[in-house]
C-alpha cells in the first residue's frame, strides 16, 4: 500500500493489519496515521509502529509500541516512488541501497514521463528493452528508422556492477534525432547505454553544452504481464511551448510500437515454442539471462557473483 503524509511524505506499508490480516488499504488515513477498518488498531504510516489498539483495557500489559506491520523503505525521485521490498520472512538489511536517480546534467530542463503495459513475461520485456536490432522493423517512421537505413554497425561494451555499457560512441547516422541534437548544438553528439539488474535502461546523449537523458524499467505485473516505465529529461529547445507534448507524442508512439510487437509475440509464445538467440545481435540478452543466474546463485551460496563478461568485448549487427 502506497500513499503520501500530509506533510507531502511517501510511504509504503503491506497492506495487511498484523491483528487479522484485513487490507490496511480498506481503513482510514488522517495524513499521519493508518487507521485499521475491522478493530481500529491505528499505525504511523512512515514507520509501520503501531500507536493504538481500541479495545485494549486499563489492566492490559501489552505493549503497543513493539507491535508493528509491515512496512519497507522508500524513497521519490523523478516522480516515482522507489519500494525496498525484502523477501517475505527476512529482515529489511541495515544498509539499503539508493533508490535510481535519472541523471541530469543542468538545473534547467525538461521532464516528461509515459507507461504502458506489455502482455509478456518480464524477460522477455527485458530482452526487448535491449535488443540492437529490432529497430528497422518495429520503429519505421521518417524521423527514426527505415528498412533502407540498415547498415553494418560496431559497438564496444563493457562489464558494469550488475550490468553492461555499450560504451559512449557517435550515435547512428540513420536516426533524424540524433542529427536535431548536433545541428543545434553544432558539436559531435555522442551516446552511452547503460542496462543494470534487474530491469533498468539508461540513455545519455550528449552534444556540447546539450544532453538528452533516459531511462526505462521494465516491471512484473503478473506472470505474463508487465509494465514498461519511460522517464526523459532534456535540455534542448525546452523554451519552446510544445516540446513537452510533443516529445509525447512521438514517445507514445515509440512505446505503443513495442507493445503491439510484444501483443503479436504473446500469441505464439501461449504455445512455448523453442526460442534461439543468436551472435552477436542477441548477445545483450545472452548476458542478461547470465548475469541473473550468477546473481541467484551468488545469494544462494553466500559467494560473490561472478560477472558473464570477462571484459570489454565488440560486438557486430545490422540494423
Amino acid at each position: 500500500m502506497l500513499g503520501r503524509t500530509s506533510s507531502g511524505r511517501a510511504f509504503a506499508m503491506r497492506d495487511a493489519c498484523p491483528h487479522r490480516g484485513i487490507p490496511l488499504s480498506y481503513g482510514r488515513f488522517d495524513g499521519q496515521a493508518v487507521e485499521c477498518s475491522y478493530h481500529g488498531w491505528k499505525f504511523d504510516a512512515c514507520s509501520g509502529r503501531c500507536l493504538e489498539i481500541p479495545s485494549l483495557a486499563s489492566q492490559d500489559k501489552l505493549r503497543v509500541e513493539r507491535i508493528f506491520a509491515g512496512h519497507y523503505p522508500c524513497a521519490e525521485h523523478d516522480g516515482y516512488v522507489w519500494v525496498y521490498m525484502t523477501a517475505p520472512g527476512s529482515r529489511t538489511p541495515e544498509n539499503v541501497p539508493e533508490a535510481p536517480r535519472l541523471p541530469v546534467f543542468s538545473e534547467k530542463y525538461k521532464i516528461t514521463r509515459l507507461s504502458c503495459e506489455l502482455p509478456s513475461h518480464v524477460d522477455q520485456g527485458i530482452i526487448g528493452l535491449m535488443d540492437p536490432a529490432h529497430g528497422p522493423f518495429v520503429h519505421q517512421s521518417w524521423y527514426w528508422r527505415s528498412r533502407r537505413s540498415i547498415h553494418e554497425k560496431e559497438k564496444r561494451f563493457e562489464p558494469i556492477p550488475y550490468g553492461f555499457r555499450m560504451s559512449r560512441h557517435e550515435p547512428s547516422s540513420n536516426s533524424a534525432p540524433y542529427k536535431l541534437l548536433r545541428y543545434f548544438s553544432g558539436e559531435a553528439t555522442t551516446t552511452m547505454i547503460d542496462f543494470v539488474l534487474p530491469n533498468m535502461r539508461l540513455e545519455e546523449i550528449r552534444s556540447g553544452h546539450l544532453w538528452f537523458s533516459s531511462r526505462a524499467t521494465v516491471t512484473p505485473v503478473q506472470r505474463d504481464l508487465c509494465r514498461i516505465d519511460f522517464v526523459a529529461a532534456w535540455n534542448l529547445v525546452r523554451w519552446m511551448p510544445l516540446v513537452v507534448p510533443l516529445f509525447r507524442a512521438f514517445a507514445k508512439k515509440f512505446l505503443r510500437q513495442d507493445q503491439e510487437t510484444m501483443i503479436k509475440q504473446a500469441e505464439g509464445l501461449k504455445y512455448n515454442p523453442h526460442l534461439m538467440l543468436i551472435d552477436d545481435a542477441d548477445r545483450p540478452a545472452k548476458w542478461y539471462f547470465a548475469l541473473k543466474a550468477n546473481v541467484l546463485e551468488s545469494r544462494a551460496t553466500d559467494t560473490p557473483m561472478v560477472h558473464p563478461m570477462a571484459g570489454p568485448v565488440t560486438l557486430h549487427w545490422r540494423s
